[in-house]
């Protein structure tokens, strides 16, 4: 099993009464790492299984409980005894309708009930979820793999290696530099470091777009226009790391303006790409500029502009590397610490600065 970082501070989070929320793109390992506190509980703090609930709202029949919320409320009271507490982790919490309130109501009654929940779009979560929980929660970020966790899952002992900062015989770095390859054309979306095989990664990756496209884009946002959507994640694909031109993109596709900012609201929203600002001390002046795009993950990246070969036979190499670096910080940077590019009146540019709460740069 994949070892995540963010693993020990949702452990560490669970001995508190706010509701742990843990939101990601789809298939990121967001269930896996529910197995896996279902496992610490049980194992670690020896809490009795009947006192662990899972609910995976993907399903019908879960979805269904959890349609009155008095008749969960009754459940709670059934299954509460004296002295415990119950764990109720609940998958996809946003396709609860009015997931937010529904939940606080419950919440608030003090019956005795860690709540921990998932899901997988952060706009779903922002409007469902987050204003009507302020105060209660704690949002926990899981995104795909970073280049440390993939390493030492793919090869622990040259991790080792790595973080120890000995020096890499070459026989080691010809393994390190494969494994760097591999990340940056497949990604690191966590079944790229279990499978193997080249093509199977190809169609793992065409997978997880169409499940994308079918349960975010389709179901959850109601974009109907899905080959202009695809037509423009195509385009920004092939722009990762330039200024964002949404009028350029908006003729190129045959669509309106205000249509590509909704696309681009939903991409974001839904972990798929990122926009970086440019930095100025007037942080008004950030928001009117252009921004530059990134994807979140450079293996769906590749796979919008079908291109798996290999780094060292592309001639886009230069942006894909550029883009891996961002999706590193992306992955790695908490709230307040923002990530933003740098350009002078005469164009030298820095592609990231990183700016944390204080002002500090990096």
């Amino acid at each position: 099993m994949i070892k995540r970082d963010i693993l020990q501070p949702i452990i560490d989070h669970l001995d508190e009464k706010e509701i742990t929320v843990i939101i990601g793109p789809r298939q990121v390992g967001k269930t896996t790492l529910l197995d896996q506190i279902e496992k610490y509980l049980s194992q670690e703090r020896q809490v009795p299984k009947i006192n662990i609930f899972r609910f995976n709202l993907d399903v019908i029949r879960d979805r269904d409980f959890f349609q009155k919320q008095d008749e969960v409320i009754n459940f709670i009271k059934s299954r509460k005894k004296e002295g415990e507490l119950l764990y109720f982790f609940i998958d996809e919490v946003q396709r609860i309708k009015d997931a937010g309130i529904f939940i606080k109501g419950i919440y608030d009654l003090n019956l005795g009930v860690k709540f921990i929940l998932t899901g997988s779009s952060s706009l779903e979560i922002k409007t469902k979820i987050q204003e009507a929980l302020t105060g209660r929660k704690k949002v926990f970020q899981v995104m795909p793999l970073t280049i440390n966790e993939y390493l030492r899952y793919i090869d622990e002992q040259l991790f080792d290696v790595v973080q120890q900062g000995e020096q890499i015989i070459d026989y080691d770095l010809v393994k390190l530099m494969k494994i760097i390859n591999d990340f940056v054309v497949f990604g690191g979306y966590p079944r790229m470091a279990i499978e193997t095989n080249p093509d199977k990664k190809i169609s793992i990756l065409e997978e997880l777009y169409t499940s994308y496209l079918d349960k975010d884009i389709k179901d959850f946002l109601g974009i109907k226009k899905i080959n202009a959507f695809n037509k423009l994640v195509s385009l920004l694909s092939a722009q990762t790391g330039n200024l964002l031109n949404i009028d350029q993109l908006s003729s190129d596709i045959g669509i309106e303006v205000r249509t590509v900012n909704e696309y681009l609201n939903a991409l974001t929203n839904t972990f798929v790409i990122s926009l970086i600002y440019p930095f100025f001390t007037n942080r008004k002046k950030e928001l009117v500029k252009a921004p530059k795009i990134y994807f979140i993950d450079t293996g769906l990246r590749n796979f919008a502009i079908a291109r798996f070969d290999n780094l060292d036979k592309r001639d886009d190499k230069g942006a894909v590397f550029e883009n891996a670096v961002a999706s590193e910080l992306l992955k790695s940077i908490k709230i307040p610490t923002t990530l933003n590019y740098w350009r002078t009146l005469q164009k030298a540019e820095l592609d990231f600065v990183l700016r944390s709460g204080d002002g500090k740069l990096t």
